[in-house]
């Protein structure tokens, strides 16, 4: 069997596989995130290893004897993060993650430096605050005794594989979130790092996402239950473990949908996917040699569970309330429009400086509307990946969703309605990433033949049809819901 990790933005969700695909146990173990003004987002990597520790016991204790039968352990994590530790290993300062924005001066002197088209060319990435590169520049610049103090730059998943190991590295996947890696090399890039002034002795060595970085050391063993001496795999970052995960392989496996805090619209290729307008990025896969062109916007789920504590807070059966509700009002075809942006955006805008607005409100529009222009307005974000995916040649004819938002049929038919194509649910979409990580630490340790078994271990149901009718509408909504956000972006700079 297999234990997989996905260290993601609410908490650690472990998996335990077994040898033929299937999930045998799962369990989540929660932690905080310190949200500050000015784009502050930071969290405790040592809540990281607790989680990671609670629930490998957890996980251990629900399956008689199964520590005797892990044959190795395997990471997704949330990727575009810094983690900053000493000389022994230890972080300098909290961890920051992907939604942190700080860094804008930062970012804007890298792009004076090397230039966007550059930026973009070298990484498959715009240059901006999300990534991890401006954000050691951030710490740098405004917290020098941290800075000093620092010996090494990984990431969450790195972290996890370090507490457990000993050892220090990452893998390609994650290393093209950063800002700081150069894909056609397939090394860092010493461009970025000299215009940021970073050395790059701060990275780790990048191995395959299927290595075996070490084994679990004996304190790691009394911590988490594990046998001393078991395999550890790097694995890598979520959003090309979701693909995996998705059994989203190669490019004729379609695209698929990712509907959890932060969101995503992907697929898989062979060479990186350069947009002209810059309003999608490219991932390396966890695939030797395969691509994860990806549209990402940084409050999908999130803007879904903001309405839902505002308007339901405390109140379990809120989703499936405020959801069913939402089925039986119209919000763009009333007038109504939800630009969801709560942690300014990446695709496709990159603007840090965005924020969410509700335009159209009239005295009318009560709980159900408010939720149904949540719910379309990131349809219609995401909407714009896709058309660029397809402007730049992808033919999508479907859009498999996992995460916990793909739980919600309404949401689901509300997407395919804006997205002009049947949209399914795949019967995994809570363990989609820590499954991906699972195949690559069976792939990494030999309990599987290939990465093949991700397709054999997850199906779609039945999918959610597009009304054309619908479509049509919403086809001329989403104009009006591109011309909002155009008008809006010289208010967003003055705020």
């Amino acid at each position: 069997m297999i234990i997989s990790h996905d260290l993601g933005t609410t908490g650690d969700k472990a998996t335990l596989v077994d040898a033929e695909g299937r999930v045998v146990a799962a369990v989540t173990v929660r932690y905080a995130t310190d949200f500050g003004s000015g784009g502050k987002a930071e969290q405790d990597a040592e809540a990281w290893w607790g989680a990671l520790c609670a629930a490998t016991r957890e996980l251990l204790e629900s399956v008689p004897g199964a520590a005797d039968r892990v044959a190795g352990v395997s990471f997704s994590g949330q990727m575009m993060g810094a983690v900053l530790l000493d000389g022994s290993g230890r972080p300098v300062r909290p961890a920051i993650i992907w939604a942190d924005t700080r860094s804008t001066a930062q970012t804007a002197r890298l792009v004076d430096r090397v230039g966007m088209d550059t930026g973009y060319k070298i990484t498959g990435h715009r240059l901006n605050p999300t990534y991890s590169l401006s954000k050691v520049m951030w710490v740098r610049d405004n917290e020098p005794e941290a800075f000093a103090r620092t010996r090494h730059i990984v990431l969450a998943k790195d972290f996890a594989a370090y507490r457990l190991t000993g050892a220090i590295a990452t893998d390609p996947s994650d290393a093209s979130s950063t800002n700081a890696y150069d894909q056609a090399a397939g090394s860092w890039s010493a461009e970025l790092l000299d215009a940021a002034g970073i050395d790059r002795r701060l990275f780790p060595e990048i191995t395959a996402s299927t290595t075996v970085v070490g084994t679990v050391t004996p304190d790691a063993a009394r911590a988490t239950g594990l046998r001393a001496g078991t395999p550890v795999v790097i694995g890598g970052g979520d959003g090309p473990m979701a693909a995996l995960g998705a059994g989203i392989i190669e490019a004729a496996d379609g695209a698929y949908a990712y509907l959890g805090s932060s969101s995503w619209v992907s697929l898989a290729a062979d060479a990186p996917l350069h947009d002209p307008q810059m309003r999608t990025m490219t991932f390396n896969h966890v695939i030797p040699g395969r691509f994860v062109p990806t549209a990402t916007m940084q409050a999908g789920g999130a803007s879904l569970e903001w309405i839902m504590d505002i308007l339901a807070p405390g109140q379990d059966d809120r989703y499936e309330r405020l959801l069913a509700a939402a089925v039986g009002v119209a919000a763009s075809d009333d007038g109504l429009y939800f630009l969801p942006h709560l942690l300014g955006e990446r695709s496709p805008y990159w603007n840090p400086r965005a924020r969410a607005v509700f335009a159209g409100l009239a005295r009318h529009h009560g709980q159900a509307h408010l939720t149904r222009a949540v719910v379309e307005g990131v349809a219609f974000n995401l909407y714009t990946g896709l058309r660029a995916f397809a402007e730049n040649g992808a033919d999508i004819r479907h859009v498999d969703t996992i995460g916990g938002g793909a739980n919600s049929a309404p949401l689901l038919k509300i997407f395919a309605d804006v997205w002009g194509v049947p949209v399914r649910r795949r019967d995994l979409v809570d363990e989609a990433t820590s499954v991906g990580a699972a195949v690559v630490g069976g792939v990494g340790v030999g309990l599987f033949d290939g990465f093949d078994v991700a397709r054999r271990a997850t199906d779609h149901h039945d999918p959610a049809p597009p009304d054309p009718d619908a479509h049509a509408r919403y086809a001329a909504a989403y104009e009006l819901f591109i011309d909002a956000y155009r008008r809006l972006e010289p208010w967003f700079d003055r705020l």
